[in-house]
């Protein structure tokens, strides 16, 4: 029987190891040197799957999705038959290792920007098989919901009205395999809204992909500075613009 865990183990003698290209101090990028990379699991063209070289979480197996040879790119503006292409190869691959039955869950995420929680700034994302810990049961359903902004696609477009974290959280609901590229298109709209038409300061957002009843749910988050309220006491807080950020999204990108 899996004895299951309700947190993870940060290895911080690895994590010192590890590069930071996210804000300028001279690091070589890892992900740029393709000829130096070691333990590639799957390739698409320029999309690599590869094992983290540094991994940090105990009981756990990370790999690092490589989205792109360019390292000055980013997912709100790939061209389109590389998003699809980006979206398909990384769910396929979440997929398959949930499949595998190895893992209490599985994790697919990306960071972006120096306020995501990354450490590199080369566009990727990463899929942790979690050994003994099960990440749904710390997800409350209603996180996943909220008010309905668009629905096209075989995708559903909502802003959390009870978020996980708060303020402000994108959810998309996918109905099956078949919309993914419709799922990639809403995830590029909602990161380009939050890099350019939220809030002058944000420069950061994750997306978080969960595998929960069978369903696949997305989450896109702007990040800043995280709210001591939710740090110390774990409450979310709803913010007075959901009215507005529905709207411009309408308004800006044809939803």
């Amino acid at each position: 029987m899996i004895n299951r865990q309700t947190h993870l183990v940060f290895d911080a003698g690895i994590g010192g190891a590890k590069p930071v290209t996210v804000v300028e101090n001279g690091h070589k990028c890892p992900f740029c040197c393709r000829d130096e990379l070691e333990g590639i699991i799957a390739a698409d063209g320029p999309i690599l799957l590869v094992a983290n070289k540094y991994p940090v979480l105990a009981d756990t197996y990370q790999t690092v999705l490589i989205e792109t040879d360019d390292c000055t790119a980013e997912l709100s503006l790939y061209p389109k038959d590389h998003l699809h292409r980006v979206i398909r190869f990384g769910t396929g691959k979440w997929l398959e290792m949930i499949a595998s039955g190895e893992f209490a869950s599985v994790l697919f995420f990306k960071n972006h920007g120096p306020g995501s929680g990354g450490t590199i700034s080369h566009p990727h994302m990463q899929i942790v098989g979690l050994r003994n810990l099960d990440y749904t049961a710390s997800i409350p359903p209603a996180s996943l919901g909220g008010i309905v902004i668009s629905r096209d696609g075989g995708v559903e477009l909502a802003i959390a009205d009870k978020p996980l974290v708060g303020f402000v959280e994108l959810n998309l609901k996918l109905d099956g395999l078949g919309h993914l590229d419709r799922l990639a298109d809403y995830l590029q709209v909602c990161a380009h809204y939050l890099l350019n038409n939220f809030n002058r300061h944000c420069n950061s957002y994750n997306i978080f992909f969960y595998h929960i009843g069978g369903r696949i749910t997305a989450k896109v988050m702007p990040r800043f500075v995280t709210s001591p309220i939710y740090i110390g006491y774990g409450i979310p807080q709803l913010t007075t613009r959901i009215p507005d950020v529905a709207a411009d999204l309408k308004r800006i990108y044809g939803l």
